[in-house]
C-alpha cells in the first residue's frame, strides 16, 4: 500500500491509488486518514495504465451494492487508483482477486464516473459514494461519511503527538452528487476496538524518546539554576550591606518580578501545545516573529555566555582552594582558564551524551547543593567558642537588633539589589527544555512556581539566619577580647559577648571576618565547610550545564523558523530525541571564547539585563494577548492577570535600568536593531500572533467609530473602485490609480468573474487570496476583490453596493476605456457604458483611464511568465497549473495536475513547459513599455487639467494628489477653462482666485474661447463614418421594424437622436482638436468626463463622443464627481 500523503490534500481531487502486495501495515493507526491520499504524477498515471499490475478488478470494492468490478475497474484504470487504507484483519493484498472481499471492503468510498462531469466552473470536481466502508462507520448507526469530533483533526500538520487527519470538507457532503446517492445501511467492515486503537497508537509513537516529567524537567532545573554562587558566597555580604530588614525586602523585590513572569510563562505554556524553545518559543508564538526573533537570538547568546561565566566562578573557586594549599600551575588567570576549558569539555560530553545523562547529572549535583544547604542551618544552631573572634556567636537577638538597619559602604540599595538579582533568574530553566517535556502545559507552571516558592524561602531563610548570629565585623583574632574596665566605652553588640572588634573600624585595613568582609562566613558556620565548597561547585557546575542545554534548543527553534539568513544549519537535530550537537559545539565555541577571556565583570550585567529582556517581553506578552481580546487566548492557567503581567513588564525594565544603565541602554538597541531587521525581511511565518488580533480589534473599533462620524468635505478621500480583472493584467490602471490613492484613500480592485458554468467558489477564494499576496508583493495598498456574477454589469453592480465597509466604501469607480469597443460584440459596449450609468445612480464618481496602447497586456504572449515571475519569486507554495486551452476542459491531456484547477488561463497562472517565447512585435512592446511608465519618475512636465464643468471639484483633487507624489512633483498642473472672447481676462483671474483659496498651487491658467467653435469637417466626415455601422435609420424602414430592432439592438443611434445632439456631438471633435493643439505634449490630461443623459442617448452614440474625444492624446484621465464638494476653502 502507498503510505498517505503528510500533506494535507483535499479529497476532492484526489487521484485513486491501487494497493501494492506485501505492503499493507498490520492494521489502521488512528493517526491514518481515510481521506489522505498520495497525489500522482501525470506520468506515472500513464505508467500504471500501461502496467499489467494495475488490473481494474484490483480497485473494485465488492460488497452489496458495489459497481460491477468492470464498471470499477474502467474507473480505476488511468488516472484513479484507490487508496486502500488498511484492515483490521490484516488480510492480504487486495491486489489479488480472492482478496477482493477482505482487500478494498475497507478502502476509502469510490468516486463515480459520472461525478467527473460535474458542471463546477470547469473544474474536476469529484464526490464520494458513502456505500463502501468508510472511518466513520456507524456514527450514528448508519453509513456516512461526516466525521464526529475528534482531536486529530486539530492537530498541526508536523505535531509530535500523532499525524493530522482531514477531516471531510464542506463541498464533499454539501455538493450536489450526479447519480442518486445510496440510502444509508451498514458496509461489510468492522471498526478498530479501543483496545486495537490503543495498540495502534502505541505502535505508532517512537520508541525511545527521553521525556521528563514536571519534577525532574522543571523543578530541578529551576531550582538548581536560581541557586547560583550568589546563594553561598553573596548573601552574607548583602545581609552585611542592607541588613536583614533591606536584605528580605531585596529578596523580595527579587521574587515579585519573577513571580509575575512565572505566572506568566504559565499563562502562555497553558494556552496551546508548547513545543522546544522554551522563551524564543513563548515570545514567538504571542508576540510574532519580530519581538521572537530579536529575543530568541540575545537569549541564546546569553544562555552561552552565562555558561562561561558559571564555569569561570567554579574555576576561580578551585583556584582559590589550590592556591590555599600551594598549588598554583602557573598564574592565577591561566589557571582559571585551563580548568575552565578542561571543565566546559566535560560538561559538553555530558550534555552531548544525551538528556537523559545531564539530567541523572542535575539530580546529584541537587542533592550536594540541598546537603550543603541543609548542612549550613545546622550549623548555624551549633554554637562553637573557636568561631566566636571570626564573628560566628549563634543565634542572638542583641546580634540580629543590631543587624536589623542597613550599613551600607561604598554601596548603596540598589547596587546591592543589582548584585543580588542574578541570583533570582534561571526561572525559565525548565520552559527552556519544553520539547523534552512529557506534558509541558502541566509541567511548566507547577516546577517554575514551585521553584521560585522553594528558593525564595532558602534566601530569606539564610538573610534572616545569618544576620542573627553573625556581626558585621570581626578581626579573628582570639586575643581581642573586652576587659572589664573598657566596657562603659563599648557599644557594640560583640563587647557584650567579650570581644572589642572597633580595630576592625579604625584600621585602614579592616578585618577579614564578619558579614562585611568575609565572603566565605557561611563555610565559617556550617557543620562541615567541605560541603559548602560542593555546593559552590554544585551551584556553578548545575547553572553552567542547564544554560548549555538551554541554549542549543533555544538556538534550534530558532533556527527551523527560518527567521534569520544563513543559520539553517544549526537547525539540525540527530538521534532519537532530535539533538542539536551542532548547536551544542556552537554553544560550547561562544562560551570557551569567554573563559579565556576570563574577565566578566563588564559582560555580567549585559547577560541579566538579557534575561530581563526576556522577561519583560513574556510578561508583556500576557498583556497584549488579554488587551487583543482573541477568541483564541484561552490559557488553562487561570492565575494572572493582565495588569499584574504588564507592571511586570514595566518593572523588568526599571530592574535593568537600576542594574547597569548603560548595558540596558545597549540591550534595548540591541532588540530594538533586530525587530527593525525581522520586521524589514518580513518573514513567511503565520502564528496567529497577539499582534494580528490587537491589530484586527483596533481596525474594527476604529472603522466602527468612523462609521459614527458624518462624512466633511475637508476630509474627503477618493476611494476607488478600479474594475481592473486580475490586477497584474492592467498594471497601468492599478499603478496609476494607487499613486493618488497611497496612503490617502481605500482602492479596491475589483474583478468581475463570469461564465456559463456553475461558479466554483473554492477558486474564487484561492484566486482571492492569490491576487491578494501580488498586490502586497508589489507594494500596492489595494484590496483585491473577485465576484461571481452573470454578466460584467451584474457583477460591477453588486460591487458598487457591496464594496467596502462602513465608512470605508468606495465613492469613485474607476474603469479603463475600451479601447476595441468597435471590434466585438455591441452588446459589450452596452453593458461598458450602463456602468458608468449605474455608478452615477449609486451617486459615485467616474473616472475613465485611456491609454492609446490600451491597458490589457494579459494577451501578449510570454507575458503571465514575465507578470507572475514577481509573485513566483514571493516565497509562497501556489501550485503551477498547465491548462491545455486549446482542448476540451474535461479531456485527459488538460487535466490539472492539483486541487487548484479553473484559474482560468490568467496572467497568475504558470505554465509547466514553457514554449520558446518570440520576440514580441511592435504593437505588443509599446503596450508593454506603456503599462509601465507610471513605474517611472516623470520628468518635467505637465499634467494638464481641462476643468471645463463644476463637479464638485474632483476633477481638480485627482491632479493635485498626484503632483503631491514623489514620481510626479516636478510637473505642474496647467487649468483649462471654457469661457467667452469677451470675458478672458475676468475668467482667469476668477479662476486664479478660486485656485489661491483652495491653495493649489498652478503654473498657467488658459481660458478657451473658442470651445464652440465649429471643427473640422473632415474630422466631422470622420465621426460620421464611424457611427455609420451603428445607426438605427429607422426612416426607412417600417415603424414596427424599427422598435423591433432599437429593442434588440438598444445601443443603435436613432436619426432624431444624432440630430438633436449635433452640438455636443461638434463640440467634442472640437475639443479633441484643442487636446492636441494646447495638450500635445502633457504628461498627463485630467479632462471632464461628458454627460449623456440615461435613455435619451444610446451607448453607441456616447462610446463615439468618448472615442473622438480621447483619441490621439497622450494618457487622458476623464473624471467626472458626483456633483457634491469635495474641495472647501473655509478651515
Amino acid at each position: 500500500m502507498s503510505e498517505p500523503s503528510s500533506a494535507p490534500s483535499a479529497p476532492a481531487e484526489i487521484d485513486f491509488l491501487a494497493p501494492d502486495a506485501g505492503q499493507r501495515p498490520p492494521g489502521p493507526t488512528p493517526s491514518q486518514s481515510r481521506f489522505q491520499v498520495d497525489l500522482v504524477s501525470e506520468a506515472a498515471g500513464a505508467s500504471e495504465e500501461r502496467s499489467p499490475s494495475s488490473d481494474g478488478s484490483a480497485a473494485a470494492p465488492e460488497g452489496p451494492g458495489s459497481d460491477p468490478p468492470g464498471a470499477g475497474g474502467e474507473e480505476a484504470k488511468g488516472r484513479f487508483r484507490v487508496v486502500n487504507f488498511a484492515d483490521p484483519s490484516g488480510a492480504g493484498s487486495g491486489a489479488s482477486p480472492e482478496a477482493g472481499p477482505e482487500g478494498l471492503q475497507n478502502g476509502d468510498t469510490v468516486m463515480s464516473e459520472t461525478s467527473l462531469h460535474s458542471s463546477t466552473g470547469g473544474q474536476h470536481h469529484y464526490h464520494y459514494d458513502t456505500h463502501t466502508n468508510t472511518y466513520y462507520l456507524r456514527t450514528f448507526g448508519h453509513n456516512t461519511i461526516d466525521a464526529v469530533p475528534k482531536i486529530d483533526f486539530y492537530r498541526q500538520t508536523a505535531a509530535p503527538l500523532g499525524e493530522k487527519l482531514i477531516r471531510p470538507t464542506l463541498s464533499e457532503l454539501h455538493d450536489e452528487l450526479d447519480k442518486e446517492p445510496f440510502e444509508d445501511g451498514f458496509a461489510n467492515g468492522d471498526e478498530l476496538t479501543p483496545a486495537e486503537e490503543a495498540a495502534a497508537k502505541e505502535a505508532a509513537e517512537p520508541k525511545g524518546v527521553v521525556k521528563f516529567g514536571w519534577i525532574k524537567g522543571v523543578l530541578v532545573r529551576c531550582m538548581l539554576n536560581i541557586w547560583g554562587v550568589m546563594l553561598f558566597i553573596r548573601m552574607t555580604w548583602i545581609v552585611g550591606q542592607a541588613g536583614i530588614v533591606l536584605a528580605c525586602v531585596i529578596v523580595c523585590m527579587a521574587t515579585v518580578v519573577t513571580t509575575i513572569t512565572g505566572l506568566s510563562t504559565s499563562a502562555i505554556a497553558t494556552n496551546g501545545f508548547v513545543r522546544g524553545g522554551g522563551a524564543y518559543y513563548l515570545i514567538s508564538r504571542s508576540l510574532g516573529p519580530e519581538f521572537g526573533g530579536s529575543i530568541g537570538l540575545i537569549f541564546a547568546f546569553a544562555n552561552a555566555v552565562a555558561v562561561a561565566m558559571y564555569v569561570v566562578g567554579f574555576a576561580e573557586t578551585v583556584v582559590e582552594l589550590l592556591s590555599g594549599v600551594g598549588a598554583v600551575m602557573t598564574d592565577e588567570i591561566n589557571d582559571i582558564r585551563i580548568i575552565g576549558t578542561i571543565t566546559i569539555i566535560l560538561l559538553l560530553g555530558i550534555s552531548v551524551a544525551g538528556m537523559e545523562w545531564e539530567a541523572k547529572a542535575q539530580i546529584f549535583l541537587l542533592v550536594v547543593l540541598v546537603t550543603a544547604i541543609i548542612n549550613y542551618f545546622i550549623g548555624s544552631f551549633i554554637s562553637v567558642k573557636s568561631k566566636e573572634p571570626s564573628g560566628f556567636f549563634g543565634y542572638n537577638g542583641k546580634i540580629m537588633w543590631e543587624n536589623m538597619g542597613p550599613d551600607f559602604r561604598d554601596e548603596t540599595f540598589f547596587s546591592v539589589f543589582a548584585i543580588f538579582f542574578p541570583a533570582a533568574t534561571g526561572i525559565l530553566a525548565g520552559a527552556n527544555i519544553s520539547g523534552d517535556l512529557s506534558d509541558p502545559q502541566m509541567a511548566i507552571p507547577k516546577g517554575t512556581l514551585l521553584a521560585i516558592l522553594i528558593t525564595g524561602i532558602v534566601y530569606l531563610g539564610v538573610a534572616i539566619s545569618t544576620g542573627s548570629c553573625i556581626v558585621r565585623d570581626a578581626s579573628g583574632n582570639v586575643n581581642d577580647t573586652v576587659s572589664s574596665h573598657f566596657m562603659t566605652n563599648c557599644s557594640d553588640v560583640a563587647c557584650h559577648l567579650g570581644f572589642d572588634f572597633s580595630t576592625c573600624k579604625n584600621s585602614a585595613k579592616g578585618c577579614r571576618h564578619g558579614l562585611h568582609n568575609d565572603y566565605q562566613a557561611m563555610s565559617l558556620v556550617s557543620g562541615f565547610s567541605p560541603i559548602i565548597s560542593a555546593g559552590i561547585f554544585s551551584a556553578t557546575l548545575s547553572s553552567a550545564l542547564a544554560s548549555l542545554v538551554s541554549a542549543p534548543k533555544v538556538f534550534q527553534a530558532l533556527c527551523k523558523d527560518n527567521i534569520y539568513p544563513h543559520i539553517g544549519i544549526f537547525a539540525k537535530g540527530y538521534g532519537k530525541n532530535n539533538e542539536p550537537i551542532r548547536g551544542y559545539i556552537l554553544t560550547f565555541g561562544i562560551a570557551l571564547v569567554f573563559i579565556l577571556i576570563a574577565e566578566l565583570n563588564t559582560i555580567a550585567p549585559i547577560i541579566s539585563n538579557f534575561f530581563l529582556a526576556s522577561y519583560a517581553l513574556i510578561n508583556f506578552s500576557v498583556f497584549h494577548a488579554s488587551l487583543a481580546n482573541s477568541p483564541g487566548w484561552r490559557p488553562s492557567f487561570k492565575y494572572y492577570n493582565m495588569w499584574v503581567s504588564l507592571a511586570g513588564a514595566i518593572l523588568c525594565c526599571v530592574v535593568m535600568f537600576v542594574i547597569n544603565w548603560a548595558a540596558a541602554l545597549l540591550t534595548n538597541v540591541i532588540v530594538m536593531a533586530l525587530y527593525i531587521y525581522v520586521s524589514h525581511k518580513k518573514p513567511d511565518v503565520n502564528w496567529g500572533s497577539s499582534t494580528q488580533a490587537l491589530t484586527y480589534q483596533q481596525a474594527l473599533t476604529h472603522t466602527l467609530h468612523l462609521s459614527g462620524v458624518e462624512d466633511h468635505i475637508k476630509n474627503f478621500r477618493p476611494q476607488c473602485l478600479v474594475m481592473t480583472g486580475y490586477p497584474n493584467s492592467r498594471p497601468a490602471l492599478v499603478d496609476l490609480v494607487h499613486t493618488f490613492t497611497k496612503n490617502v484613500g481605500l482602492m479596491i480592485c475589483g474583478h468581475v468573474r463570469t461564465g456559463y458554468r456553475k461558479p466554483n467558489f473554492k477558486d474564487l477564494a484561492a484566486d482571492q487570496s492569490r491576487y491578494q499576496r501580488w498586490l502586497m508583493k508589489n507594494e500596492t495598498k489595494a484590496f483585491y476583490t473577485p465576484v461571481f456574477a452573470e454578466d460584467l454589469r451584474q457583477g460591477s453592480l453588486y460591487l458598487l453596493q457591496a464594496a467596502g465597509l462602513g465608512r470605508l466604501r468606495p465613492n469613485t469607480l474607476v474603469l479603463g476605456f475600451k479601447n476595441d469597443w468597435r471590434d466585438g460584440d455591441m452588446m459589450n459596449v452596452e453593458t461598458y457604458i450602463n456602468m458608468i450609468h449605474d455608478a452615477f445612480d449609486f451617486q459615485y464618481g467616474a473616472v475613465v483611464l485611456r491609454l492609446q496602447e490600451g491597458l490589457d497586456v494579459s494577451l501578449i504572449q510570454g507575458q503571465d511568465e514575465l507578470l507572475s515571475s514577481q509573485e513566483k519569486s514571493s516565497g509562497t507554495k501556489d501550485v503551477i497549473v498547465s491548462i491545455d486551452t486549446s482542448k476540451d476542459s474535461d479531456a485527459d491531456s488538460s487535466k490539472p495536475s492539483s486541487k487548484a484547477t479553473s484559474l482560468q488561463n490568467s496572467p497568475a497562472v504558470h505554465k509547466d513547459q514553457k514554449s520558446p517565447t518570440l520576440p514580441l512585435n511592435v504593437t505588443d512592446q509599446r503596450l508593454l513599455e506603456a503599462s509601465q511608465q507610471f513605474q517611472k519618475k516623470q520628468g518635467k512636465g505637465t499634467v494638464d487639467v481641462w476643468w471645463l464643468f463644476d463637479d464638485g471639484g474632483l476633477t481638480l483633487l485627482i491632479p493635485y494628489l498626484l503632483t503631491n507624489k514623489k514620481r510626479w512633483k516636478d510637473c505642474k498642473i496647467r487649468v483649462f477653462i471654457g469661457g467667452k472672447i469677451n470675458r478672458i481676462d475676468h475668467d482667469r483671474r476668477a479662476m486664479a482666485t478660486l485656485l489661491s483659496k483652495f491653495r493649489i498651487d498652478f503654473s498657467d491658467i488658459t481660458v478657451l474661447g473658442d470651445i464652440n467653435t465649429k471643427p473640422k469637417k473632415e474630422h466631422v466626415a470622420a465621426f460620421e463614418e464611424m457611427v455609420e455601422p451603428y445607426r438605427l435609420k429607422e426612416d426607412n424602414m417600417e415603424l414596427e421594424a424599427a422598435e423591433r430592432l432599437k429593442n434588440s439592438e438598444p445601443w443603435r443611434i436613432t436619426d432624431n437622436e444624432l440630430e438633436l445632439y449635433r452640438a455636443k456631438t461638434s463640440r467634442q471633435i472640437r475639443l479633441n482638436e484643442l487636446l492636441k493643439e494646447h495638450s500635445g505634449t502633457a504628461n498627463l490630461i485630467v479632462m471632464s468626463l461628458p454627460l449623456a443623459r440615461k435613455g435619451a442617448v444610446s451607448s453607441a452614440l456616447y462610446m463615439a463622443w468618448l472615442e473622438v474625444l480621447s483619441k490621439d492624446l497622450p494618457p487622458l484621465i476623464l473624471v467626472r464627481g458626483n456633483h457634491q464638494s469635495v474641495l472647501t476653502f473655509y478651515s
